[in-house]
Parts: C-alpha cells; structure tokens; sequence
C-alpha cells in the first residue's frame, strides 16, 4: 500500500492540467511543464483532483506509483508557486556577481568562474555571497544548485566553500600540535 502513490493531488485555481494517454502537460502562472509517465501507471483528473493508480502490484509498479505521483504534485506546485533554492559562500574574498543571465563566482581559484543560466532557470544575487535559484522544475533547480555548489563545496576544517542555506557543515579539529619536542 504506497500512501505516497494514493495521496490525491488538489489542482490549485489558475492551474489547467490536459492528460493524454501517458503525457500529461499542466500550465499555470509561472509557465507549463510535460511529462510522459510509465505504462504501468494511469492519471485520472476528476474535479480538480489528479490521482494516480497502478495496474497491478508488481515491485516496479509500487516504486513507480509512488515516484509519479511525487514529479505530478512537483509539477503541480512548480507552475503555481515555483521553487527557489538559495546558497551561501563563505571564505574571504569569496563573491559571486550577476552578469545577463551569467553567474560569476569568485571563489579563490586565480580565474573566475561563469556560469551560464539553463533555460527555465534564473539566477539572483541578492548579496554578493548569496545565490538564489529560481524556476519551476524542482528537478532542474536542484540540479543546477547542485552544479554550482560543486564548484566549491564546503570544506570541513575552516567552513569554507559554497552550501545551501539550510545545510550545516560539520566541522573538524585540526591537527593538534605535535607535543614533547
């Protein structure tokens, strides 16, 4: 029984949702998005709820009703609200700057890091060492904040690096000095 996979899906106003056969396309304000799900799943639209059944209860069916009702409620909450993932840098000299669509970041390597914005994906550089990723995929959102983390990932003895907001950096003691000489 997957609680994930039976949770009805409530279409907010302002959002239409079309199914066609395994494709199903929603639209909202903040723009639309498409998918094609697996055979072994169907999506129902009925008053302006989507659920979201399996054929049988075969081991890749249950893992797949679960995961399609999870991207459909994604889709669902990206074009009404969007997503927004938002990083920190932190070390001395470290700034990212907004160039167009362009992130630069300098981040202590003796050039400075572009990055150029994916399509559905905007940047904003409230602070210089804060980054906010906006847009309505989740899935590309977290990618790209994944891609500009990598960059320079946070490093556990001075905290230095790029991370997301809410994560926290478990830091380590140094060496201890070397005693009895």
């Amino acid at each position: 029984m997957s609680r994930i996979g039976n949770a009805p899906i409530a279409v907010p106003p302002g959002v239409s949702v079309e199914v066609d056969g395994a494709t199903v396309t929603v639209a909202g304000p903040k723009g639309s998005l498409s998918r094609t799900l697996p055979e072994r799943v169907a999506v129902a639209l009925e008053d302006r709820i989507l659920r979201v059944t399996r054929q049988d209860d075969q081991r890749q069916s249950r893992a797949l009703h679960g995961l399609s009702r999870a991207l459909l409620a994604n889709m669902v909450t990206g074009v009404a609200e969007g997503f927004v993932r938002e990083l920190l840098m932190t070390g001395v000299g470290y700034r990212a700057a907004l160039h167009g669509s362009t992130l630069e970041l300098q981040v202590g390597f003796s050039h400075p890091v572009r990055l150029e914005a994916p399509e559905g994906i905007t940047f904003e550089v409230p602070d210089p060492t804060r980054i906010v990723v906006r847009g309505i995929d989740k899935e590309k959102v977290g990618q790209v904040a994944a891609e500009i983390r990598r960059v320079r990932p946070p490093e556990p003895y001075k905290g230095k690096g790029i991370r997301y907001s809410d994560e926290k950096i478990r830091r380590k003691a140094g060496k201890a000095g070397v005693s009895g000489r």
